[in-house]
C-alpha cells in the first residue's frame, strides 16, 4: 500500500499547492472550506472503502498529515494549534472517521441493493481460499 498512498498525497499535496491563491484569499471560511471538500478530500478518499482498511498505521498518519496541511492552509493557522482543534472548529470529520462512514455506507447500499451482483461483490460468508479477511472485516470497531 505504501506506493498507492505516497501517489495520493502527493497529489493531494499538489491539490492543495495549486489552490493555494484560493486557499489564502478572503473568502469567507465556509466557501474555503467547501473548496478543500470539492477538491483535495475526494482525492484523500478515492476507492478508500477497498484499500484503507488495509493501509498501515504509518501510511495512514500520512493522508491525516494531509488533511491537517490542508486545513491549516485555508484557515491560516498556526503549527501550535491543535489538529483536532482545527477538525472541531471548522466541523469536519476526521479523515479516519469519514473514511470509516464512507465504507459503511458502500456495504450498506450494496448489502440494500436490488440487483444480486452488487450484493455479492462483498459478501459475508464465503471467503478466499487463502482465507484472508475482506475490507468490511477489517473495519475497526472502535471506531463505530
Amino acid at each position: 500500500m505504501k506506493p498507492h498512498i505516497k501517489n495520493v498525497a502527493a497529489r493531494a499535496r499538489a491539490a492543495t499547492h495549486a489552490l493555494a491563491p484560493v486557499l489564502k484569499s478572503r473568502l469567507p471560511l465556509r466557501t474555503k472550506l467547501g473548496v478543500y471538500k470539492t477538491y483535495v478530500r475526494p482525492i484523500l478518499t478515492y476507492a478508500a472503502p477497498a484499500w484503507f482498511a488495509l493501509a498501515s498505521e504509518t501510511n495512514k498518519k500520512i493522508l491525516r498529515a494531509q488533511q491537517s496541511l490542508a486545513l491549516r492552509r485555508l484557515t491560516n493557522a498556526p503549527r501550535y494549534v491543535r489538529n483536532s482543534t482545527l477538525e472541531r472548529d471548522l466541523r469536519i470529520e476526521a479523515l479516519d472517521h469519514f473514511i470509516i462512514r464512507l465504507t459503511r455506507n458502500m456495504f450498506a447500499r450494496a448489502d440494500a441493493s436490488a440487483h444480486p451482483h452488487i450484493r455479492s461483490i462483498a459478501p459475508w460468508h464465503s471467503r478466499p481460499p487463502d482465507r484472508r479477511a475482506f475490507p468490511r472485516d477489517l473495519l475497526p470497531s472502535d471506531l463505530e
